[in-house]
């Protein structure tokens, strides 16, 4: 929203002796040497003439009352009174809506000047800088002729202004405030995606930060403050934050394998704890040092055996789980208009080689079958690569805005949609890998099998830790003894309920350690909240499903 605010301005071709009428403002209103140094840089910019430069703003009643007396003493000093945006919800909603700030000089060289006078603020991150143009609107004018005075004798032009548009976004602020809560005194990011519009729902990362400070300029101790804290609130982990998948890559590893021959929905292997290419030669660990016996690919899923992902993705190789990682959205950014979405990292033969000049190893293949080694996604990327399974290979480009307010369709706003749907040689293959993560909730060996308990919906998911640093081949994992800071990645991504989705998410805890224990309880509170608490849910298809087995 906006709110009207009252500033002091100096018009620097009016002023008589900037330095005396800087000192006498400083008498009346105690101007700090924070808004001095400001007013100072603001001075050099390039700016368009007789363009006011603002020295003190949200002015009170007393303030403006001493100024009022001395106005005459001050030519070129002015009170403004201007719109300025406000947002009511500035911690919430910082990461995903972004702030206006005031006009700087590289903008200055790229915008239209006529269509920016009168106004000093421009979208600098988020919805506010994508959607810019549209929610700025048309400045208006008229042309008019006038007496020696300076009297108006009659207008020869006029051109009304034409008002911004009113953007309804997919953001639900219950939904949204709930990720936050949720998050709370912990670092790390939550995204909710409507599968069926890919409506961004919740778009959370934690810590955030007023963006209220930013829009009439930050001050330097508040920006130092937010810029060296070691919890980064300034960072978009939501959008930016690049991680290793770790397991919640499987369920997307599981179509590559299925439609791809790789692997079976019969095929089973024995899982002894470790993992050899060949004789004698590196061992590779699964996270359950006894080894999971027999698997078969549900059974892979739903326990998150290593070891099974390792074989296939030896038997896939590099190039074939490129392409269909692609097919999901990884490496690149999906979005229609999600402002500042990093693309991740998804390796291939070709990267390896023109980064770091070395051939794409076999081992590199048996890392990237967990999502380790060289591949990085960001949440945004996991929860939409969830919601293609979710729609079971039906393609939905994430996107903030909703509808604007009038007769124009939204789609005219939007980017087109460029992304086809993901076709399996066998499209029962889709509700089999669903299955599997409907096995990591409510299976009796699930993973996640914790959170999913007592539910009175079905849900599907996938729980992943990332590791922070590496352990020697024989070196056990102790999170007790592991620094704060170097502790696993929590992650999860998931969906509900599995017949007719409503929500798809993907979370990440920083150092949170197990995504089962820590990533996978935020998920459920979450969809408990979308589908029973706010009432989004399908009654029809919120389903007893019963107590499962420890």
């Amino acid at each position: 929203e906006n709110r009207p605010v009252f500033s002091v301005t100096l018009v620097p071709e009016r002023v008589q002796g900037m330095d005396d009428t800087l000192a006498q403002l400083d008498a009346i209103l105690e101007i700090s040497e924070e808004d001095r140094e400001r007013f100072q840089r603001r001075l050099q910019e390039p700016r368009r003439p007789f363009q006011e430069i603002p020295l003190r703003y949200d002015l009170n009643e007393q303030e403006m009352a001493r100024l009022a007396v001395h106005r005459h003493e001050l030519p070129g000093v002015e009170v403004k009174a201007e719109l300025v945006r406000y947002y009511p919800h500035s911690e919430l909603t910082a990461h995903a809506l972004g702030f206006v700030g005031r006009i700087n000089r590289d903008e200055l060289q790229r915008i239209d000047p006529v269509n920016y006078a009168g106004t000093n603020y421009i979208g600098k991150s988020g919805i506010e800088r994508f959607y810019e143009e549209i929610l700025h609107g048309q400045v208006g004018y008229q042309h008019v002729e006038t007496n020696a005075r300076g009297r108006t004798l009659r207008v020869l032009e006029r051109e009304n202004p034409v008002p911004g548009e009113d953007l309804q976004l997919h953001l639900d602020l219950r939904l949204q405030q709930r990720a936050h809560e949720l998050l709370d005194g912990r670092r790390g990011a939550i995204i909710a995606i409507e599968p069926d519009t890919g409506g961004i729902l919740a778009l959370a990362s934690v810590p955030g930060f007023d963006a209220n400070k930013f829009v009439t300029g930050i001050s330097v101790n508040d920006y130092r403050e937010l810029s060296d804290s070691k919890d980064k609130p300034l960072f978009n982990r939501a959008l930016r934050g690049q991680y290793p998948p770790g397991s919640t890559l499987k369920p997307m590893l599981a179509v590559a394998a299925l439609d791809s021959g790789a692997t079976t929905r019969d095929y089973t292997i024995w899982d002894p704890g470790h993992f050899r290419l060949n004789q004698g030669g590196r061992v590779w660990r699964d996270w359950k040092r006894t080894g999971h016996g027999w698997v078969d690919l549900k059974d892979a899923v739903a326990e998150s055996c290593d070891v099974y992902f390792y074989e296939a993705a030896v038997e896939m190789g590099v190039d074939t789980m490129h392409s269909y990682l692609s097919h999901f959205g990884f490496g690149e950014d999906a979005t229609l208009d999600v402002s500042g979405a990093l693309s991740g990292l998804l390796p291939s033969r070709d990267w390896k080689r023109a980064v770091r000049n070395e051939p794409w190893y076999p081992g590199d293949s048996v890392n990237l079958g967990i999502g380790q080694g060289f591949m990085l996604a960001t949440p945004l990327q996991l929860a939409t690569a969830t919601a293609l399974i979710a729609n079971r290979g039906e393609w939905v480009e994430p996107r903030l805005l909703k509808d604007i307010k009038g007769d124009r369709p939204v789609e005219e706003f939007l980017p087109a949609e460029t992304h086809e749907p993901l076709k399996l040689k066998n499209p029962d293959d889709w509700e089999y890998v669903v299955e599997t993560m409907v096995e990591v909730m409510h299976g009796a060996k699930g993973t996640a099998r914790g959170a999913g308990r007592g539910a009175p919906y079905k849900m599907a998911g996938k729980t992943g830790t990332a590791q922070v640093f590496s352990l020697a081949e024989d070196e056990e994992y102790d999170e007790e003894e592991i620094r704060e800071r170097l502790r696993d990645h929590a992650l999860f991504v998931g969906f509900a309920p599995v017949d007719n989705p409503k929500i798809a998410v993907a979370v990440i805890v920083e150092n949170g350690g197990s995504g089962s224990g820590t990533a996978a309880p935020v998920a459920r509170a979450l969809f408990d909240s979308w589908l029973l608490d706010y009432g989004q849910g399908d009654s029809a298809l919120v389903s007893g499903v019963g107590e499962v087995a420890d």
